[in-house]
């Protein structure tokens, strides 16, 4: 019998102390994978509309069905390093946002709301994706969308102050809408739904090879 620890590959260690922000973010998005995307819409108090996607999103529970996302302070690269970006400012002016499913058929029209733009410029326009109108909050869902979750902010927890810290964003979802053909008893059609995800750098991911694997009792 051959040692598998013979032919194990060695491990590199990293101290994020020791290491720029930048690299230690490479090292998490590239780890982290695959990531789903949420394409978040929110607007301001003053009724402009936001849409803007994030990729460190996630279920929390389900009683209360409830939902994360964490949009990060603008890193040290940017202009106004340090400062909210336009959907942190809209959840906490108003307290509620929507996440929208991105499936492959809108994964480039999500892709150019990622663009760092003025709180004035609609990305819907931008985008050429549609608004529609929510049931329980103000923010408008994404028509293309083949699934969206209407939420309500249950808090809102800075992780640092700094550049590129990390925000995280708890909401609880008062609505679910998914598309008529993709829904039976409350399953969802993976197939159909045809979600993408983020990789490193600028690397996405469909989600059309699957496995299953039988959990044991």
């Amino acid at each position: 019998m051959s040692d598998s620890s013979s032919t194990r590959k060695s491990l590199l260690s990293f101290d994020p102390a020791q290491h720029p922000q930048r690299q230690i973010y490479k090292l998490m998005v590239g780890i982290i994978v695959p990531r789903p995307i949420a394409l978040v819409s929110t607007v301001d108090a003053a009724g402009n509309v936001n849409l803007a996607p994030f990729s460190f999103f996630a279920g929390v529970g389900a009683a209360p069905p409830t939902v994360l996302f964490c949009p990060a302070l603008r890193p040290g690269n940017e202009d106004r390093a340090g400062e909210r970006k336009d959907t942190l400012r809209n959840v906490e002016e108003t307290r509620e946002f929507v996440v929208n499913v991105v499936s492959d058929a809108i994964a480039a029209q999500t892709n150019m709301t990622a663009a760092n733009v003025a709180p004035e410029v609609d990305e819907f326009k931008l985008s050429g994706l549609t608004p529609l109108k929510s049931e329980a909050v103000m923010a408008p869902r994404v028509a293309e969308s083949p699934a969206q979750m209407e939420c309500r902010v249950t808090q809102i927890i800075y992780t640092g102050d700094k550049p590129a810290s990390g925000v995280v964003v708890l909401g609880e979802v008062v609505r679910f809408h998914v598309r008529e053909d993709l829904i039976e008893d409350f399953r969802v059609d993976p197939a159909g739904l045809d979600a993408v995800g983020r990789m490193a750098g600028n690397t996405w991911v469909r989600t059309r090879d699957r496995i299953e694997l039988i959990r044991p009792k």
